[in-house]
This record gives structure tokens, C-alpha cells and sequence, in this order.
């Protein structure tokens, strides 16, 4: 079997490996990091040539852009098995206020919100909300578009900055205005057919830039996996009240909704609430989550597919920890064009997994920074502890000029998992 798998980053890297233990995979446009043949598994090439134009058996689409776009709609068009739903589900993503109307309709639990196009009718909600006080670009924003504060005057002036178009541009011209939800946060990755669902393993995701959760919201800047983060219980309260709903509400709405459900959760005192879906695998939470899944990767996301998800994901006992490592400047001004070193070095360590995110090669045929968030590191183990030692073992060999990256994922007195 042959897949296409649509993207450049981290996660795209993380599934072409997955689907190479029983697929070929072509990566499109994809990054020059990411081919090889995977010990034991199948060639993973990369492409420049459009996903339409590709010869394969099955079309995955990694990025949120293109599902936003239209990519699978015009895919399915010719004909083609794609997994990732098209632009009308891909709206849970491309417009939050879409997404909150969607969760009120489906009877989803969600903290109370607001979508404004106007600066003084969202200020007066914004004052009667108690705080901390949550302000979301309604477009997409490549995950950095959240303002979480407990000061209000900061999230008025966010809102006039947003609404303005001066910090995201057209995708904050709209904002969704939310009240704080205080809890741990879970992400919780589901396969959908169009009607049928099958969880994949819970993980946990760090948003800010610095340790202990401080900075600047991030695309993700690590992220774990293990049995018991999140009680068998809960999930199964999730999928019962939070998803089931969702993938029937779309289908009252005639969207025939195939791919992956990303569940972005607060477990509050109240039970679980939803902070966002999005329509992708999460970013870094797939480098974390895949390898954990002790099945054929490639016939489950075909299942799916196709419409006929028939069998249950079986999950591995072993724990993953995955940390990014980010450019000088990331992420208001990632900086390119730094030679990496050390991932040879890196590359055969036990237990560890170097996933390419935003790397390119020099006019010597290096390899170095070329995005924001450059690499992902993975750890796999029999436990969190030992996962985190794998993947710090990784980092510690890698290195480039101004490096970012985090010290405390996965350690549970000092990380801050959001």
C-alpha cells in the first residue's frame, strides 16, 4: 500500500513513521529531515509534487490550512480514500465561534462564551465574566491565537489588538471571548468514520515557551503519554457527553465527518468541559500518542477512510515524552539558517525518535533551522521517568545557536501540562 500523507511539520513526521511500518509513504511537501527507511519498516520519500498529483491508495492530510481549504472535498472529488474531513467539518477548527455553536447544539459542557466583531460589546461581556479571562482569535491562528489572563485590562487590550487585525491579521478580526476554566488539561485523540469513534491513547501538551508554564502561548512545546494520566472513567464520560454528540450533531447537519477528532479538555471539579476541537492530529501530542498505538496504524486511518472503522485501537503499556526543541526569536520571530548538530549523534540513542519539524538544507547541504518549532525529540519507556530521561538524552546531543526548549516536560513537580 502506498500513502500520501499532506504536510511539513512534526506530526507529519511522526505519522509518515507510523504508517512505514506496514506502508510505503510519500510526504508532500514534507521536509528534507523526514525520508529514509525506518529500521524495519517501509521507504518514506518526500515530494514537491501536489497531493492531487501523487500516486497512492490513501490520501492523509496533516495540517488544519488545507482541510480549512477544501483539500479532502477536492480529493474525494477524483475519487480518492482521504482521511480528514472536508471544509464544512473542517469549520470546527477554522471557526471557533462555528465550533462553541456546535457544542451548545450537541449539549456539550464548554465554558461560557461570547463571538464579537466589535470591540465594546465584547468588553461589556468580558466585565461579566469573574476571570481569569480567555480571548481567541475565531480563525485560525497556527495555535498561538489564546490570550489566557487573569488581568483584565490585558484582556481588553488584546481584544482591541485582535479585533483591529494589528496581532493576527484576519483571523482575529472575530474573537471568541471565554471565561477561565481552572483544571488539568487533557488532549484526547478520536478516529471517526462518519458515525462510529475509537479513541486513541490520552496525552497532555504544554503550551508555553518557558518551564513552569510561564510565556508566551506556543504551538506546543511537549507533550507525554502513559496509562493512568487520565482515569478509564473520565474518558469514557468524555466520549459519552462530549464527542458521541459532536459526530452526531455534524451528522444532523449533513457532514459525513471522516478523520481524526482532537478533544482539547479541562476536567474541572464539574466534571469534564471542552476548550476547543480541532480537526487534525495535535502537534506534538501525535509524536507521543502514535507509537503507543499497538495496531496497524495505516488500516486503522484507512477504516476510517473509507467509512467502515472496525477495529478498536490496542494501546502499548509503554509511556512517551516528547520535547521541542524551537529557533532563536520563536515564536513572534523564529530565526532560519542555524546548522544543527548532534542528530547523528542523537538518532541512535535507545528508545529515542528525532522528528522533523521546520528544518531545510544550506547551499552545503546541511541541514538546519528553517521554522519556529524545529524539532520534536520522542522518549519512549516503561515509564514517564524513563521516557523524559530518553528524550532529555536526545536533546542534550542536539544543539544550534539560541535553541529553545523546555527542561520540564514530563516532570510532575515542576511541569505545568496546558
Amino acid at each position: 500500500m502506498r500513502v500520501c500523507v499532506v504536510g511539513s511539520g512534526g506530526r507529519e513526521h511522526a505519522l509518515a513513521l507510523a504508517l512505514a511500518r506496514t506502508a510505503e509513504v510519500v510526504v508532500t511537501p514534507g521536509n528534507p529531515g523526514m525520508a529514509g527507511t525506518p529500521v524495519g519498516g517501509y521507504p518514506i520519500s518526500v515530494s514537491e509534487i501536489p497531493p492531487e498529483s501523487v500516486r497512492a491508495d490513501l490520501w492523509i492530510i496533516g495540517p488544519e490550512q488545507p482541510l480549512v481549504d477544501g483539500l479532502a472535498d477536492k480529493l474525494r472529488a477524483d475519487d480518492r480514500i482521504v482521511f480528514g474531513p472536508g471544509a464544512e467539518g473542517a469549520r470546527l477548527e477554522g471557526s471557533k465561534a462555528f465550533m462553541k455553536e456546535v457544542l451548545d447544539e450537541a449539549r456539550v459542557p464548554t465554558a461560557r462564551w461570547g463571538a464579537f466583531d466589535e470591540v465594546r460589546p465584547a468588553h461589556e461581556f468580558l466585565r461579566e465574566l469573574p476571570g481569569p479571562w480567555v480571548v481567541k482569535t475565531d480563525g485560525l491562528a497556527s495555535g498561538k491565537g489564546v490570550l489566557v489572563t487573569d488581568d483584565r485590562a490585558e484582556a481588553e487590550a488584546d481584544i482591541v489588538a485582535k479585533l483591529s487585525g494589528e496581532a493576527f491579521g484576519e483571523a482575529g478580526r472575530r474573537v471568541v471571548v471565554e471565561e477561565g476554566l481552572v483544571g488539568a488539561e487533557c488532549s484526547l485523540l478520536v478516529l471517526c468514520d462518519g458515525s462510529r469513534i475509537a479513541p486513541l491513547p490520552v496525552a497532555r501538551d504544554y503550551k508555553r515557551l518557558g518551564d513552569g508554564d510561564s510565556g508566551p502561548n506556543t504551538g506546543g512545546m511537549g507533550s507525554i503519554s502513559a496509562d493512568g494520566l487520565v482515569d478509564d472513567a473520565v474518558v469514557d464520560r468524555i466520549l459519552d457527553e462530549s464527542v458521541e454528540p459532536v459526530v452526531a450533531a455534524l451528522r444532523r447537519r449533513g457532514i459525513d465527518y471522516r478523520g481524526v477528532l482532537y478533544a482539547g479538555l479541562i476536567l474541572t471539579d464539574e466534571g469534564p468541559k471542552m476548550l476547543e476541537f480541532n480537526v487534525r492530529f495535535g502537534d506534538p501530542e501525535t509524536q507521543v500518542v502514535l507509537p503507543r498505538v499497538d495496531e496497524d496504524i495505516t488500516g486503522l486511518l484507512a477504516e476510517a477512510a473509507s467509512g467502515h472503522l472496525r477495529t478498536d485501537p490496542k494501546t502499548s503499556p509503554a509511556a512517551g515524552v516528547c520535547v521541542v526543541m524551537a529557533s532563536a526569536g520563536y515564536p513572534t520571530e523564529p530565526r532560519s539558517g542555524d546548522p544543527i548538530e548532534g542528530l547523528d549523534r542523537a538518532g541512535v540513542l535507545p528508545g529515542v525518535t528525532v522528528l522533523h519539524a521546520g528544518t531545510g538544507l544550506d547551499d552545503q547541504d546541511r541541514l538546519v533551522t528553517a521554522g519556529g518549532r524545529v524539532l520534536g525529540v520522542a522518549g519512549t519507556g516503561a515509564s514517564v521517568d524513563q521516557a523524559r530521561v530518553r528524550a532529555y538524552g536526545g536533546v542534550d546531543v542536539i544543539s544550534w545557536d539560541g535553541v529553545q526548549y523546555r527542561t520540564d516536560i514530563g516532570d510532575p513537580t515542576t511541569g505545568e501540562a496546558s
